[in-house]
C-alpha cells in the first residue's frame, strides 16, 4: 500500500508553513503498525524533503515531532507486514487528536 498518495501529499505540504502549530492544522493521515501498538498521525510534509513528516506519534508515550516517511515505508514486521494507512481515517483538527490521545482515547 502506498502510504502517501498525491492527494494526501498536497494536503500535507499545504500545511508545512504552520510548522508545529497544531491550532492551525489538521491531521491528514493516520499510519499504524498492524503487528504492534505504534500509530503515526501526519500533519505536514516538507516539500523540499518529502520524507520529512511532522505530526503526532503514539508509541510508548504520546509525542509531537518529526518522523521519516521512508523509514515507515521500509518497516517489515512479523510475516513481512509493513506499516499501513488507515483508509477509514478522515482529517480532523490536530488539537482534537492530541487531546483525545492525551486523555487515553483511541483516535
Amino acid at each position: 500500500m502506498k502510504l502517501v498518495t498525491k492527494e494526501i501529499e498536497k494536503k500535507l505540504q499545504a500545511q508545512y508553513v504552520h510548522g508545529s502549530d497544531m491550532s492551525k492544522q489538521k491531521v491528514i493521515a493516520k499510519f499504524f503498525d498492524p503487528c504492534g501498538s505504534w500509530t503515526w498521525y501526519a500533519m505536514n510534509q516538507d516539500p523540499a524533503d518529502p520524507s520529512y513528516l511532522w505530526g503526532i506519534v503514539k508509541g510508548f508515550d504520546v509525542e509531537a515531532g518529526s518522523f521519516s516517511l521512508s523509514e515507515l515505508e521500509s518497516v517489515r514486521g512479523p510475516f513481512g507486514l509493513g506499516i499501513e494507512r488507515d483508509l477509514s481515517f478522515t482529517p480532523r483538527p490536530a488539537l482534537d487528536v492530541w487531546r483525545a490521545l492525551m486523555d487515553g482515547k483511541h483516535v
